[in-house]
């Protein structure tokens, strides 16, 4: 761990362009790395936020062959989407870029030319799946299979989602192409490996000796495990027509594989910030004294504390970060987020339905941050945490202090008389959260820093609750403006504390004391005064700065879930297997007929089961059907059924059933009836 670092590098992991940006991305890393950035800025540290967007690899290509466009235009939609995202929400970048940029691919070819001059690639013909339908060699994610070490027949050829195994598309069982369908074929192609095994020592002594007590252990045990287990050499290239063009001769056709490529954007965003900033970019990412730290997803460990810092070691001269503190994941009621299944809570949706709230989802997201292990997001939990924590708490705070003293003072701020003891310790307190939420935000528990962020707010609700000014007012005038001045105090150091995490509502409550936001966060203890009497604040009636949300706006929300719920049920539902053939004269034994139910009602102490009178065209009949638990007897009378009449009769519960109504389900497993066409008269057979 770097002690007084003279600047920082933090970087986020570079999102893929090919969709929209979801809560699970907000959660696992651009809010932690937010709340870090804004917070060493208020400490007045030297920052380097940087991200960008993933541009290459099969997912663009999968994309692109999915809409039926390019990937340029892929790339150029999402880009697009997922940049305002991220500045909706005020994640606060020094530098956005592309890999697509040719900053980046310069930089890209010119680090795997580095280290193809000094000989630490390795050269080597191998088998690869290939699709001759296709006519291409299949990257990862071009192929499924079932997985070789939990039977899931759905893994892909780098990964296996459902046990998390990472694999070699070489590895599948049964492999099948996803462009065509048909089983590759294997077939000789050339690439170059970074040979990680060379590097088992290195990454031993520097991770798990070096870091064994300041890394989160979610990071540091998944590090160990790869270790333990043996590193591989890894492909560094790949035969696809999107990316980074290999820079050496003899790989034409060839792409550097995204993973190689992708972790580069950070130095040539870093690169294109400095450009313009007018910076030297080499401190950021050379000098020993730049603490480099990335902020990942559990998925991304692998790429992020084995295979990159093994390409800067090899490379020479670049620092290796400092700490990885990835998050696991976020599910979303009880189930995965999933981009494909449209299982997610898309940002650009989610400000539709909740115009500036931004802060309330990244309150939400961060209080249930997962920081340790997978968490669940649940509208209700969002809801109780708006109307309870940040509403009642911390919005009534404010709006109480700001209120009073407009009511009390017309917006100047009073001259405190003597402080007691009572005030003399809120004081005290008030000048101790800064350095206890420094702690937690510099151990990457953002969680914990968050709740102590609410514990000064109520403090503050305490201190008003127990002093109560809006009744002393009537009888010590002077006291309540020793109160309120306390009050505001604490209301100031808020305005100060919560950026980080709340940078909207900071913003506001600034906006409230007319204050010019330029309070760094060691000011809050180190000054005698944060808000000095006879400053003027904002006169005129304020807004809430949270406003409770309904059930009904609550509902609409699980109600969309469910419909992707249902959509997605239909779409993977399966119709079952033909069954064993039969001849004619069997079908033509079955004689079905077109009825009308004329009456309906329940049989007595069977849940399941109606007994219906059903005009046949023959006849009158009583039929026993278990339907009771889709349909009400009143619903159904005079629907148009399909009977097989001359099934023999059978007795249920006593009454004698004398045919059958033909049924289905629909893709939610509801059950539906069999119709005939209105025109069909009742007694006409079906043949």
């Amino acid at each position: 761990m770097i002690e007084n670092p003279k600047r920082y590098t933090i970087t986020a992991a570079l999102p893929y362009t090919n969709g929209p940006i979801h809560i699970g991305h907000l959660a696992g890393v651009y809010v932690p790395a937010d709340i870090y950035s804004r917070y060493l800025r208020l400490q007045g540290k030297d920052v380097a936020f940087i991200c960008g967007s993933d541009e290459h690899g099969v997912a663009i290509s999968m994309k692109a062959k999915k809409e039926g466009i390019t990937p340029q235009e892929v790339i150029d939609k999402y880009d697009g989407i997922i940049r305002k995202s991220f500045e909706d929400f005020g994640i606060s970048f020094n530098n956005y870029s592309r890999t697509s940029a040719k900053i980046h691919h310069d930089t890209a070819s010119e680090f795997f030319r580095t280290l193809y001059d000094k000989g630490d690639f390795i050269e080597e013909v191998t088998e690869q799946l290939y699709d001759a339908k296709a006519n291409q060699f299949l990257a990862d994610r071009f192929v499924v299979g079932t997985c070789p070490k939990c039977d899931n027949p759905e893994a892909y050829g780098d990964q296996c989602e459902k046990c998390g195994s990472t694999l070699n598309a070489t590895d599948l069982i049964n492999p099948k192409s996803t462009i065509t369908g048909e089983t590759p074929i294997l077939k000789e192609t050339k690439h170059w490996f970074l040979p990680l095994d060379r590097y088992s020592d290195f990454l031993t002594k520097w991770i798990l000796i070096g870091h064994k007590n300041d890394w989160k252990p979610n990071v540091y045990g998944q590090v160990k495990s790869w270790i333990d287990a043996g590193l591989e050499p890894r492909a560094v290239t790949r035969d696809l027509d999107w990316g980074i063009d290999v820079p050496v001769e003899g790989a034409e056709g060839k792409k550097l594989y995204v993973w190689f490529d992708a972790p580069i954007g950070y130095i040539s965003s870093t690169k294109e910030w400095a450009a313009r900033e007018g910076k030297d970019w080499e401190p950021y990412w050379k000098d020993q004294d730049t603490k480099l730290v990335h902020f990942i997803g559990k998925d991304n460990i692998v790429f992020h504390c084995i295979i990159f810092p093994a390409m800067l070691k090899a490379e020479g001269s670049y620092i290796l970060p400092d700490n990885v503190p990835a998050n696991e994941f976020l599910n979303l009621e009880g189930n995965k987020l999933s981009t494909s299944k449209n299982w997610a809570v898309w940002l650009h949706e989610y400000l539709e339905d909740f115009p500036e709230k931004q802060d309330v989802l990244r309150y939400a997201l961060t209080s249930n941050a997962p920081e340790t292990k997978d968490n669940d997001f649940t509208w209700k939990d969002f809801q109780s945490r708006n109307n309870n924590e940040l509403a009642d708490n911390l919005g009534n705070f404010v709006n109480r202090v700001i209120v009073l003293t407009q009511k009390y003072y017309e917006g100047v701020i009073p001259q405190p008389n003597d402080f007691n003891e009572i005030d003399e310790k809120t004081l005290s307190e008030l000048k101790a959260y800064p350095a206890v939420i420094a702690s937690s935000i510099e151990r990457y528990r953002f969680r914990e820093a968050l709740n102590e962020l609410m514990n000064l707010s109520r403090l503050g609700n305490k201190y008003l609750a127990d002093e109560e000014p809006w009744k002393l007012i009537k009888t010590d005038a002077e006291r309540v403006k020793t109160q309120m001045y306390v009050a505001l105090q604490i209301t100031t150091a808020l305005s100060v504390l919560a950026e980080p995490f709340l940078p909207f509502t900071a913003k506001k409550i600034n906006a409230l004391l007319k204050l010019d936001g330029n309070l760094k966060w060691n000011e809050i203890a180190d000054s005698s005064e944060l808000i000095a009497p006879g400053h003027i604040i904002q006169t005129e009636k304020a807004d809430v700065l949270f406003n409770k949300i309904e059930d009904s706006e609550i509902q609409k929300q699980i109600d969309k879930l469910e419909a992707t719920k249902t959509a997605n049920l239909a779409e993977s539902k399966q119709p079952e297997p033909q069954k064993d053939l039969i001849q004619f004269e069997d079908f033509a034994k079955m004689d079905i007929r077109v009825g009308t139910i004329l009456e309906a009602e329940k049989m007595p102490k069977a849940n399941k089961l109606l007994v219906l009178k059903v005009d046949t065209g023959i006849d009158v009949r009583t039929i026993v059907s278990g339907i009771a638990e889709s349909f009400s007897p009143e619903e159904i009378i005079g629907k148009r059924v399909s009977v097989l009449a001359n099934l023999a009769p059978r007795a249920l519960r006593g009454v004698e059933s004398q045919g059958m109504i033909l049924m289905t389900t629909n893709a939610e497993g509801k059950l539906v009836f069999i119709n005939p066409d209105a025109d069909a008269p009742n007694g006409e057979t079906v043949n």
